[in-house]
């Protein structure tokens, strides 16, 4: 991994595009990247639709009573600043990356469900770079009140032919008393792009955090690890994740679960391929209450060279914490390939099938449409796998 100079990228200044009333007005190559990381320019059977491009909000609207959606600037001067919970999740200071969006914000989504409100289709969300060598600066604030229910889907993309740009996002999420959020991350970058995310969150007593996380395109070097506190009793937490590295990708990404109180339960699973590039593949869960319990499994695939680290870790600090791992990384098995091919397949049939298997995205419990996105794009991804 290179050091990443924050100088190479522009941060202020350029061109910008103002607001875009109807998304169908996107030129067809942005749409078509948009798509890829699941997100309707059409609005069909979504919430509401928040979209960033390079510097500032280009389009943001609620099409459903019970969630508000802002942009943040907005949300800043409408609630005084969100104290309790606008930088409480994640340091500020934490590094060069959090400090730059702290000082030139450029935007980002402010998205709050009403108490008991059941929001049965899913809020939209895109972060895009389009301008050569930009920086974007965005902070996101999720709140879902108790009893209310929420999902999220964000699409973070890069302009086709992108040259270099840097994606700085600062995430926090706050999920109420017996509360649901899922939150779909689909990144679709480039192999110029560098990505800095940093994320944390909590979750009170009887609240559900699902996180989805899907990366299958090329990146230059990505940084993830978001971090979530359940605080309350009985709260949960899961992260998913499915991350694909081909030639020149470096990916270091993985979650942590804090078990804070009493009947939490945590999960995070993993399921990642080196094509050539190289994944650092992260989790840990920590146990600090009782009962409570936590398992981690993370699984790797290496075809065509590359490299995967895989770093799970469990501490637990009360008696009777439940704390489990596996975490394994190899190649398809030979007797896998013979046993399908015995069937009627031909060698690479037979390997693409067992690919598609183990990319398994059932468990997210997504939507049909963007599952259908999803097995798109690893069906483009297994022609660079190979």
């Amino acid at each position: 991994m290179d050091k990443i100079d924050l100088h190479d990228f522009r941060f202020s200044g350029g061109p910008q595009l103002g607001e875009i009333p109807d998304l169908r007005q996107l030129d067809a190559a942005d749409k078509a990247e948009m798509l890829m990381s699941g997100v309707d320019v059409e609005e069909r059977e979504r919430a509401g639709t928040y979209l960033q491009v390079d510097h500032g909000r280009v389009h943001c609207k609620s099409l459903q009573p019970g969630v508000e959606i802002l942009d943040i600037k907005d949300a800043l001067k409408k609630y005084d600043g969100l104290p309790g919970y606008f930088w409480t999740q994640v340091d500020k200071d934490k590094d060069e990356f959090t400090r730059s969006a702290a000082e030139n914000l450029h935007g980002g989504y402010f998205v709050r469900t009403e108490k008991g409100a059941k929001i049965a289709e899913p809020v939209q969300s895109c972060l895009f770079l389009k301008s050569d060598m930009v920086g974007q600066n965005v902070h996101n604030v999720v709140i879902v009140e108790d009893d209310s229910e929420l999902h999220i889907i964000t699409g973070c993309s890069v302009a086709h032919g992108s040259k270099g740009a840097a994606h700085l996002g600062i995430s926090e999420f706050f999920v109420g008393k017996n509360a649901k959020l899922t939150f779909t991350m689909i990144h679709n970058w480039a192999d110029s792009t560098v990505v800095r995310p940093r994320t944390g969150g909590v979750v009170d007593e009887g609240g559900v955090f699902i996180n989805n996380y899907v990366l299958l395109k090329p990146v230059k070097d990505l940084q993830s690890y978001p971090a979530i506190r359940l605080n309350g009793r009985g709260a949960v937490a899961r992260f998913n994740s499915v991350i694909v590295a081909p030639k020149g990708s470096y990916v270091d990404s993985g979650s942590r679960i804090e078990l804070n109180a009493p009947d939490t339960r945590g999960e995070i699973i993993s399921r990642t391929i080196a094509s050539g590039g190289t994944i650092v593949a992260r989790g840990f869960i920590g146990g600090n209450a009782v009962p409570a319990k936590g398992h981690l499994e993370c699984k790797g695939l290496i075809l065509g060279g590359g490299i995967i680290h895989a770093i799970p870790e469990l501490r637990g600090a009360m008696d009777g914490v439940e704390l489990s791992h596996e975490a394994a990384v190899g190649k398809i098995a030979q007797e896998e390939i013979e046993y399908l091919m015995a069937r009627g397949l031909d060698e690479d049939e037979a390997t693409s099938t067992i690919v598609r298997g183990f990319l398994n995205v059932d468990i997210m419990g997504l939507p049909k449409e963007l599952k259908d996105v999803i097995e798109k794009t690893i069906s483009e991804s297994q022609k660079d796998m190979f």
